[in-house]
């Protein structure tokens, strides 16, 4: 049976407080407040330690303590949702080894970078079932190659179904934090990836009452989706993604308005921002820059000036393996080598600032910081 004493972790306090008055809370009560208990987000499954967006991924974060898991989303060519970092699948599965599909290699250009590969909306769902997945990152994670070929690409709606059987036998409510990807590009090859996305929440009973928050690299489909996503589920929730400071919002560069990311990370940006979101999702180097050693540097404020314009902040990616940590929490083992200590130490430095909540390809590592 599910009690209280399970939602309750995978509520923040904006869900569960509300955000008025954030303004004028002190410090160190407003980092307190937001989040009780910051959420653990395995970052496309447990990425580092299965191949990323397959169920074994997905499984070995639940198994590890993660309170949502993370669903990328790309359509195929029949408009079908599938689990995958981005549409081009040249480095996710064994697409470029399949003879059949070599004529479908191609040149693409999504939100203003030209891609080549094999891309999802070039396949039927059918065909990308014959597929298997690979390690995207095989020189990093060379034990994650043992998987490769195990696995297919799953649907969103096969995940839901695969969380809502996990959340039974573990009698825990665990959440989905989906992102619908490209939206301008996908929209611009006549898909609707936010409707599709809309009828598969309302289709299972898991999604209209489970955990569940929806993340955009894009402003247009966040207010398109806002208060209809709540009338299926209403405690869902969505999370507006910043990209690099210097880089154009994709869906507005479209529209020909000229709109960085970095200004709407300014205190009168996150303002508009709180229009058509509760959460914004940085970069880790967002809320600390580092040098071009990789060193931190002074943090930022925008993790307090969220809180002021009441919004909370979930950020991305932390990664286990010393080439991506800081310098100062580095050892001696290698660029490739795993720090658990280090990146648990990471965590925690951001969680001191009042995080709310935190992307991990290494969930297990996640819990540890935040229940310790």
């Amino acid at each position: 049976m599910l009690t209280r004493r399970d939602i309750f972790p995978l509520m923040t306090g904006a869900a569960c407080l509300g955000t008025a008055g954030l303004g004028a809370a002190p410090r160190a009560l407003a980092a307190a407040s937001l989040a009780p208990r910051p959420l653990v987000f395995a970052h496309r499954g447990a990425s580092a330690l299965r191949p990323e967006h397959t169920l074994a991924s997905y499984a070995k974060a639940i198994a590890d303590g993660a309170d949502y898991i993370e669903p990328d989303l790309v359509p195929t060519r029949d408009g079908v949702l599938v689990a995958r970092h981005e549409s081009n699948i040249a480095g996710t599965t064994d697409v470029a080894t399949r003879p059949e599909f070599a004529a479908r290699r191609r040149t693409l250009t999504i939100d203003g970078t030209a891609e080549t590969g094999w891309f999802t909306t070039d396949f039927t769902l059918a065909e990308l079932k014959t597929l298997r997945a690979r390690e995207r990152l095989p020189a990093i994670r060379p034990h994650n190659t043992r998987y490769d070929g195990h696995f297919d690409i799953p649907t969103f709606e096969e995940v839901i179904d695969f969380v809502a059987a996990e959340s039974a036998a573990r009698g825990r409510v665990i959440g989905l934090i989906p992102e619908i990807k490209n939206s301008t590009h996908f929209h611009a090859l006549g898909h609707t990836p936010e409707e599709t996305f809309l009828r598969a929440i309302a289709a299972h009973d898991y999604t209209r009452y489970a955990p569940l928050e929806v993340q955009s690299f894009e402003t247009g489909n966040l207010k398109m989706l806002r208060g209809r996503v709540q009338a299926i589920n209403p405690q869902a929730r969505l999370m507006f993604l910043l990209g690099e400071r210097t880089d154009r919002v994709p869906d507005l560069m479209a529209a020909g308005a000229p709109t960085t990311f970095g200004d709407l990370m300014t205190p009168d940006g996150l303002k508009q921002v709180r229009a058509y979101a509760e959460i914004i999702g940085p970069s880790n180097t967002d809320l600390i820059p580092r040098d071009a050693s990789g060193a931190w540097q002074a943090p930022t404020t925008l993790i307090d000036d969220a809180h002021r314009a009441g919004l909370l902040v979930h950020s991305y990616t932390c990664r286990p393996e010393n080439r991506f940590l800081p310098r100062q929490l580095r050892n001696n083992a290698g660029d490739d080598a795993r720090n658990p200590e280090g990146s648990v130490a990471e965590i925690r430095r951001y969680l001191d600032m009042g995080l709310d909540g935190f992307f991990t390809d290494d969930p297990a590592l996640g819990r540890r910081a935040v229940d310790s």
